[in-house]
């Protein structure tokens, strides 16, 4: 019998689930990520666009925050990266920011919330 305390058995089990084709997420890309969804018998991709606000690294419960502004309202929506159901994850372009979370992002509006493209 596994003893399941040991945290190296732990981890092993974990690097079998990983994804290894992800690119490098940073804060402040603008990314395209799909996301599995099933409805009633059929499967399909819908696809999330927005910015990073937020990333969290822990081995298979990596997480990344991400927003957009639909019509006027601010959406955030928080990903398992390593997920099944996180079907592709795609960076349409970079910003060059200082801070490791963009919690900032919610007060401002409009063009106030650009961020400087990083090339």
């Amino acid at each position: 019998m596994f003893n399941l305390n040991n945290p190296q058995i732990i981890k092993n089990l974990e690097n079998q689930f990983l994804k290894k084709d992800l690119p490098k997420i940073r804060i402040g890309d603008n990314i395209l990520v799909g996301v599995k969804i099933i409805e009633g018998n059929r499967e399909r991709v819908q696809f999330y666009e927005g910015t990073v606000i937020a990333k969290k690294n822990s081995s298979i419960n990596t997480t990344i925050t991400v927003r957009k502004v639909l019509q006027g309202i601010g959406i955030e929506r928080i990903f398992l990266i390593h997920s099944p159901k996180i079907d592709s994850i795609k960076i349409l372009r970079s910003s060059k920011i200082r801070r490791s979370k963009l919690y900032y992002l919610r007060n401002l509006k409009g063009k106030a919330s650009r961020l400087k493209q990083r090339f």
